[in-house]
């Protein structure tokens, strides 16, 4: 099976299949997706529709702001069952504009914090609506890079993938990082990011931020179960549908 699924205006749609789990399990490929804006879908050609139709995708969850997908468009309607808008981020922030004194992973690992502890009720819904799902789904954001990322990194977690998997998946949107900022320059003429980090994702993110999700809360279950109140039963019926035993 093929991680990475091609697409012209797509620059980070991916397969969350083939982790391997703790007790030996798989997580299903062809089932979960995360992705980039699929609003770029709207204007993309018919290569890229019939690529994602051939998916089988029933539902989306957009992560976005409602103020992006004015801006920037969302799926068609016509091309899935279900859309939901599920704005996990409350504290907008602009990457480009980070200071490049700061500490890069640092500050967006406190970044991540603050979704981890406003979007409790999104989160609750997204890993609900996932778990329900009876067909594919595709979770994503703008770049599906950082509010994606999260969402993939406790789901992971959940799912008991081990640590350096988890990172690895999010260290690879810096596949994409080139054309995320080619993206950039073309929506901003005659600029440039003014952090020199704007588009990465190292793994070192995703490390301390779970880190210290496990340290407040003990572990990635028991922040889902407790702080955004998850029932315990959601819990299994994700491993259920979305890890094949050994």
């Amino acid at each position: 099976m093929r991680r990475h699924i091609p697409f012209e205006r797509l620059h980070n749609f991916r397969d969350l299949g083939g982790y391997r789990t703790a007790n030996g399990g798989t997580v299903r490929w062809a089932t979960l997706y995360r992705a980039d804006s699929l609003g770029k879908l709207a204007d993309a050609g018919p290569g890229d529709l019939e690529r994602f139709r051939a998916l089988g995708v029933g539902t989306v969850i957009d992560l976005r702001y409602p103020w992006e997908i004015a801006a920037k468009g969302r799926l068609p309607e016509s091309e899935v069952a279900a859309w939901h808008n599920l704005s996990i981020e409350h504290r907008p922030y602009d990457q480009e504009a980070i200071d490049p004194a700061l500490d890069p992973w640092r500050h967006l690992a406190d970044r991540f914090a603050e979704v981890a502890e406003d979007g409790t009720e999104e989160l609750r819904t997204a890993l609900e609506l996932i778990a329900a799902a009876g067909e594919p789904l595709v979770f994503h954001c703008a770049s599906g890079k950082d509010r994606t990322g999260l969402l993939a990194a406790v789901l992971l977690s959940l799912l008991e993938v081990p640590d350096e998997e988890v990172l690895a998946d999010f260290a690879l949107t810096e596949l994409a990082t080139e054309r995320l900022i080619a993206d950039w320059r073309a929506a901003h003429p005659g600029r440039e990011p003014r952090w020199p980090g704007y588009g990465r994702a190292p793994a070192e993110v995703i490390r301390l931020f779970l880190a210290d999700l496990r340290e407040r809360y003990g572990s990635v279950h028991g922040y889902v179960t407790g702080r955004v109140g998850l029932d315990p039963a959601v819990v299994t019926a994700l491993r259920d549908r979305l890890v094949e035993a050994a």
